[in-house]
């Protein structure tokens, strides 16, 4: 596919109890913009997540990666590692970024979608639920679905499921959210792949699902 031409700057969100520090890439005529949720003790500068926003970016969809976290809660993170399972503080923060990314002059208008890894996920679909009139798309990589618990049941944006064949646990849980969702989903499992998709070739067949995904978005948009 053809390089598209793209513009980064640094994304600042006030998400109320603090202010979120990202990188926001809009590639020349974007179809749509996908916010990233990153997954346990990750960050926005995660090589998988930026992997798969590079994908993204070569079929003009813009994204956003922005760290959840606050640096003084990173650093109380890594020693505790329980703000990263707080998904109803994750999912209120990901709600900011979407509110703040359709106000923005420039994105404002375009369809909006939310890629979420690992608990990351989790707190995409509950954001979704909450704007369920403003996400047009979910995709959770090795994600976990489950610990949206009832809000699965809200979302209305179509949904893809990416869970790595080998990854044997984290596919049982998808398999039985899934089961939860009254939006149209796909289960789309990579064989060979463990949780981090670290085996040859199998990151790139998880973005490259994620990217035709997110352009489904756009495509009925324009209906």
């Amino acid at each position: 596919m053809a390089t598209t031409a793209t513009t980064t700057q640094t994304a600042i969100v006030d998400a109320g109890d603090v202010t979120l520090t990202g990188d926001l890439t809009l590639p020349d005529g974007a179809r749509g913009m996908v916010v990233f949720a990153h997954g346990s003790g990750s960050s926005r500068h995660s090589p998988r997540n930026r992997a798969v926003a590079d994908t993204l970016h070569t079929a003009a969809l813009g994204t956003v990666l922005i760290d959840l976290l606050s640096p003084a809660e990173e650093r109380v993170d890594q020693v505790t590692a329980e703000l990263r399972f707080d998904i109803a503080m994750l999912a209120r923060r990901v709600t900011a970024v979407i509110d703040w990314l359709v106000r923005r002059p420039g994105t404002e208008g375009l369809p909006v979608g939310l890629f979420g890894a690992s608990t990351g996920a989790a707190a995409a679909l509950i954001a979704a639920a909450e704007r369920a009139d403003q996400v047009a798309a979910v995709v959770s990589r090795g994600g976990r679905p489950d610990l949206a618990g009832a809000a699965l049941a809200e979302v209305r944006a179509p949904v893809l499921l990416v869970v790595g064949g080998a990854d044997h646990e984290v596919l049982r849980l998808n398999e039985q959210a899934a089961q939860q969702l009254s939006a149209p989903y796909t289960l789309r499992v990579i064989p060979g792949a463990t949780h981090l998709f670290t085996e040859p070739g199998t990151l790139r067949e998880a973005a490259d699902a994620a990217r035709d995904w997110f352009l489904g978005m756009r495509q009925e948009a324009d209906r």
